[in-house]
């Protein structure tokens, strides 16, 4: 974003605070409820099964958007301004190596937690909670950072906390069982967001992209041809992204394009629609 157009920004902010503060009705009072912000849809899932009616979930970048491009819009920032806490993936993602800074400068009261202490971090990918392993922990950096700010309902953060671990726990091995009886060791995806995934199943993942670009014309080439050499049918794409270069990988090799979304809300169930996609692709 150009200079201008941020300070522009703040200053469109700062008028909505300005103007709900002239109600003369306390934020608080009028919502008990503990504001959190997160950057992506899956760590809405986090913070509201740890948070229950504690919570209320201000998401920064929908399900859908790209968070390499994404801005969010005025309203959104004027709520993140009021947030008691941000929920900050910390691995990495776009978005908020744009925007994490701004958001902080915004509301410097709010509690940043950073979701990604404690993970064992792979530098080529920000997309550590595509693993329920890595989920487990980002739920554990939610649960500390809500007691930190309401100390109050520690317990029931801490129980609520300690049943979706187990819930994750469950998702884990579920995955773990159902890629074991399919045999697939290798997929190949338009942009590599499950190295993570990857690292927790025994699998390879063959990215179609390159550093967010299109492949060129060789590196398809050599795309089809390893396909085709490695029984390779299922060329997986995500709705945040072109399918494009998928679609003629797929043409060549009389395979098929399936979506699946790292960024997808209803965490746990979209990680077993993706893990079935894996295991029903039939690749090596």
């Amino acid at each position: 974003m150009k200079p201008q157009a941020t300070i522009a920004l703040y200053l469109l902010v700062a008028v909505l605070l300005l103007t709900a503060g002239c109600t003369g009705v306390d934020h608080r009072e009028q919502d008990a409820a503990i504001v959190v912000a997160v950057t992506i849809a899956p760590e809405q899932e986090f913070v509201e099964r740890v948070g229950g009616d504690h919570v209320r979930v201000v998401l920064l970048v929908p399900p859908g958007a790209d968070p390499h491009t994404y801005e969010p819009p005025p309203g959104i920032l004027a709520d993140v301004a009021g947030a008691d806490m941000y929920a900050a993936v910390g691995s990495g993602v776009e978005f908020e190596l744009s925007w994490k800074d701004k958001i902080a400068a915004l509301n410097p009261g709010m509690l940043v937690v950073d979701c990604s202490r404690g993970v064992d971090l792979i530098s080529t990918d920000p997309h550590i909670w595509v693993s329920p392993r890595n989920a487990k922990v980002m739920v554990e950096n939610i649960c500390r950072g809500l007691i930190e700010v309401d100390p109050e309902n520690a317990t029931d953060y801490r129980r609520n906390a300690d049943a979706y671990r187990e819930e994750l726990d469950a998702l884990d091995a579920e995955i773990a069982d159902a890629l074991a009886r399919s045999g697939v060791t290798k997929i190949m995806v338009y942009h590599a967001s499950w190295a993570y995934f990857a690292r927790d199943y025994g699998l390879v993942e063959v990215p179609i992209e390159s550093e967010g670009k299109e492949p060129s014309p060789q590196r398809i080439e050599h795309l089809v041809r390893q396909a085709e050499e490695e029984g390779i049918r299922v060329i997986f794409a995500s709705p945040e992204h072109s399918t494009r270069s998928a679609e003629v990988i797929a043409k060549e090799v009389n395979g098929t394009v399936v979506q699946v979304s790292p960024l997808a809300g209803d965490y746990l169930a979209n990680m077993r629609r993706v893990a079935l996609a894996f295991a029903e692709s039939g690749g090596p």
